[in-house]
């Protein structure tokens, strides 16, 4: 299998790098190993993706040797496992409210004795071929990772069960959302999202497990690293295109106009 580079930093305590693919772009992989990301997550929570489309993107994570995670609202455990055996190093699932909640989707991740995931050997994640069905499952528990997203009032009153479940891995703030239903803006420095942040921050290291949130620039990253988050994303397939498009057209107004 191969060895998870997100896990890799965090076994080691380092923040992982993250950015989001909202569509498919088949560079992106490859250009983001590059760039020194460690991981790159696919929305398929908000964003159409086809099966098949899934399926050659996380091929094109392997083939640049880069971490690749979905976000999805499914709840179905074999669709879930299913993105696994496709190769996908991490699962990140949208709105989990309860510990009840979390535990189900750990035990559709997660391999006997920790879940209870079927057991398939024709996957990318084992090279289409189960050498060792008997060391595997062992593997594939210590190496995938099952990040949960806490957006609502709900999962913060109970955020501290949710990070104390077996089998959870990280908790990754969604500002969207979350502000949203807390009746605030999804500025970071209005004290409500503040006082939410740090509610997550402090379960997280009360259970030693990851958190984290999207980051917009070098002021907010450092602040979440300062609280121990260490799960953060930052940039993204829309955003890139989005701030890069203006600056080419000023450049070819400029240059008509020198040209003129």
């Amino acid at each position: 299998m191969r060895p998870s580079l997100l896990r890799a930093r965090l076994r080691q305590g380092l923040p992982a790098r993250l950015a989001c693919m909202y569509y498919p772009t088949a560079m992106m992989p490859a250009h983001a190993a590059k760039a020194g990301f460690d991981a790159i997550w696919l929305d398929a929570e908000h964003n159409t993706w086809d099966r098949r489309e899934l399926q050659r993107m996380i091929a094109l994570h392997h083939l640049a040797n880069i971490d690749c995670v979905v976000r999805t609202g499914s709840r179905n455990a074999n669709e879930l496992y299913h993105l696994l055996e496709d190769g996908v190093t991490a699962i990140m699932a949208p709105l989990v409210n309860t510990p009840e909640e979390a535990a189900a989707l750990a035990a559709a991740v997660r391999f006997p004795p920790l879940g209870q995931r079927g057991l398939d050997g024709a996957g990318l994640d084992n090279g289409f071929y189960l050498q060792n069905p008997a060391a595997y499952p062992a593997v594939a528990n210590a190496e995938t990772l099952l990040i949960v997203q806490i957006e609502t009032p709900e999962a913060v009153a109970n955020v501290d069960r949710i990070a104390a479940t077996p089998g959870v891995d990280g908790l990754f703030i969604g500002p969207g959302d979350l502000s949203l239903r807390l009746h605030c803006t999804a500025d970071w420095n209005h004290p409500v999202m503040t006082a939410a942040e740090d509610a997550v921050a402090a379960a997280a290291a009360r259970h030693r497990i990851a958190w984290g949130r999207p980051v917009g620039n070098a002021e907010q990253i450092a602040r979440v690293v300062r609280k121990g988050g260490r799960l953060l994303a930052h940039g993204s397939d829309f955003g890139a295109v989005m701030n890069a498009l203006p600056t080419f057209a000023k450049t070819l107004a400029e240059g008509i106009a020198q040209g003129g």
